[in-house]
């Protein structure tokens, strides 16, 4: 063999050894890629998200049987687990509303839940009635639903449009008031406890199903809330696990520091065998709740937390429903096994109002 092709041979086996090493390293890198791990090197990241996508949009698009509107980022409260704070102060012109829930309706929306932010701040509850009223007159839903703290709601309210609301849903994370001002619902001389009784009355009076949602935190996990729950009755008490979402109450630019509130599996379950009695007791766990909803901004897009932050689509408004829930992150197996589909048309519950 010449001398110059003997000196040339060692490097033919190093090109051919690390060519053989970059091939392993590649597969390795995109067969974890479902765990959402990926090895940092120059234009992998890229062709492995563009994949991902690819795979997205191949599969059939899900139903948005149903949907949570986020109208409004803007809050009257401050509770220091939020995972969805006011980021923006943005709210789509009403019609501009009305156009993208006419399209959820057409994609086989059958239930609609408004929530925030506090969704009675925008008019004075004004937008969310006009909504609630449009959903269940004109789009005739067979549920419309409102998840509020509140603290707004007066009974003019539901003279005006109790009779189109199937589920008010208020938030209530404590019995005891001092607790609640730790949290961050206080409202000065209002007592968030008080009001809770207020609106249960109204919505005896108004034939609207009463619903309950609590955050379980570090500083209400020891609390036993039996009695006061058995005595509201409310048609479902959705007790949920203190979640943390990144850029939203936790990370880099997030505007809440949850980090104080959250608390373990093990103490969610307590909490829960605590109250394992009530029957209208729903639970939903950190596992659950990350893709089991469907989610829209206030853009009207979907918002992905799949990843433990929240990434959202293009607006249906601008690409169509279809087109949008494809990134949404939604999964529909696990809406059903959380209980998502349940009796939410108050014409059949057939309660003693």
């Amino acid at each position: 063999m010449p001398l110059g092709a003997l000196l040339r041979l060692p490097l033919a086996l190093a090109r051919a050894a690390l060519a053989t090493l970059r091939g392993r390293l590649g597969a390795l890198c995109w067969s974890l890629s479902p765990l959402s791990l990926s090895l940092s090197l120059p234009g992998w990241k890229r062709v492995s998200e563009s994949r991902r996508q690819e795979r997205e949009w191949d599969e059939p698009s899900p139903t948005p049987t149903s949907v949570n509107y986020h109208f409004t980022r803007q809050c009257n409260y401050k509770c220091g687990f939020c995972f969805h704070t006011a980021k923006t102060s943005f709210v789509l012109p009403l019609e501009e509303a009305k156009r993208g829930l006419e399209m959820l309706k057409e994609a086989g929306m059958e239930k609609i839940n408004f929530s925030g932010g506090e969704p009675f701040l925008q008019d004075r509850g004004e937008f969310v009635g006009q909504l609630v009223k449009f959903c269940k007159q004109d789009l005739k839903l067979p549920s419309v639903s409102i998840v509020s703290n509140g603290s707004l709601i007066r009974e003019r309210w539901f003279k005006k449009y109790g009779e189109y609301l199937d589920i008010l849903a208020i938030s209530c994370d404590s019995f005891d008031e001092s607790v609640n001002v730790l949290i961050g619902r206080g409202q000065g001389k209002k007592n968030h406890v008080e009001n809770l009784h207020k609106l249960r009355q109204w919505c005896r009076e108004y034939a609207v199903a009463f619903k309950i949602n609590s955050v379980i935190n570090r500083f209400n996990v020891e609390e036993d809330m039996n009695e006061q729950i058995k005595a509201l009755n409310p048609v479902r008490w959705k007790v949920f696990q203190c979640l943390l979402i990144d850029g939203e109450n936790t990370g880099e630019n997030a505007l809440r520091e949850a980090e104080k509130f959250v608390i373990s599996d093990e103490d969610f379950e307590q909490f829960l065998d605590r109250h394992k009695d009530v029957s209208c007791l729903v639970p939903e766990s950190n596992q659950k709740m990350r893709d089991s909803y469907l989610i829209l901004d206030e853009y009207m897009r979907f918002l992905n937390c799949r990843n433990g932050r929240k990434e959202p689509s293009k607006s249906i408004l601008d690409v169509g429903v279809e087109a949008a829930i494809k990134f949404s992150g939604f999964d529909e197996n696990m809406f059903l096994k959380r209980g998502g589909k349940y009796v939410w048309s108050k014409a059949d519950m057939k309660l003693d109002w």
